[in-house]
């Protein structure tokens, strides 16, 4: 009798030792469990969800970009939900979420993400100056007709010299000017006058004699 109480006994401490074990590691794949650490990131913004964190501690949230703080550390309870916008970037972003839980660093995360680029904000190149200046357009001669006039035109249009007349009445006068009868018709008048006053003298001598 006292045999059989005793292996009772042993299979009753073997269930309670296996029951225990078995309670244990589903409390801790419970505790791993509960926590859920969910972060997405675009080109534009960074989403975190963190839900089922231990209310009794502390637990903190810090998200990076190449090295500088987007979320400075942040303590929360149970969750966490927020939406951070990405500055303006031509190149790719390194983000980085750093979760501490304040019940054990074994719920603790440090993960890295990349924010890729936005077609839209891709920069357009600028185009590149000419190295050699263009070529200057040759100017095409002007159709007008040179200022410099040819030498048949000059000289027609060289006005005729002034020549002397060869009428026949200047042959006529062989020389003389043309005052010439004026001076003849002056001469004529001092010899009419000369005599007259020639007469008139001798009339009065013949008179008083």
């Amino acid at each position: 009798m006292s045999t059989i109480n005793r292996s009772w006994r042993r299979s009753g401490a073997l269930i309670a030792v296996a029951t225990a074990g078995v309670f244990g590691v589903g409390l801790t794949a419970g505790s791993a469990q509960a926590h859920t650490p969910v972060w997405d990131v675009t080109c534009t913004e960074v989403s975190i969800h963190l839900k089922a964190y231990s209310g009794n501690a502390e637990n903190t949230v810090n998200v990076t970009v190449d090295g500088k703080d987007l979320l400075p550390a942040e303590s929360f309870k149970q969750s966490f939900q927020k939406t951070l916008e990405l500055p303006k970037h031509d190149k790719e972003l390194t983000v980085r979420l750093i979760v501490k839980a304040g019940d054990g660093d074994q719920f603790s995360r440090d993960e890295t993400k990349q924010a890729p680029v936005c077609e839209d904000n891709t920069p357009t190149p600028s185009a590149t100056p000419p190295t050699t200046p263009p070529a200057k357009p040759t100017p095409t001669p002007s159709s007008t007709p040179s200022d410099t006039p040819s030498t048949a035109t000059s000289s027609a249009e060289v006005p005729p010299s002034a020549a002397p007349s060869t009428t026949p009445g200047d042959l006529a006068e062989t020389g003389s000017s043309s005052s010439t009868p004026l001076i003849a018709g002056a001469a004529a008048v001092v010899i009419v006058a000369g005599g007259g006053i020639m007469w008139a003298a001798r009339k009065r001598r013949s008179v008083q004699h």
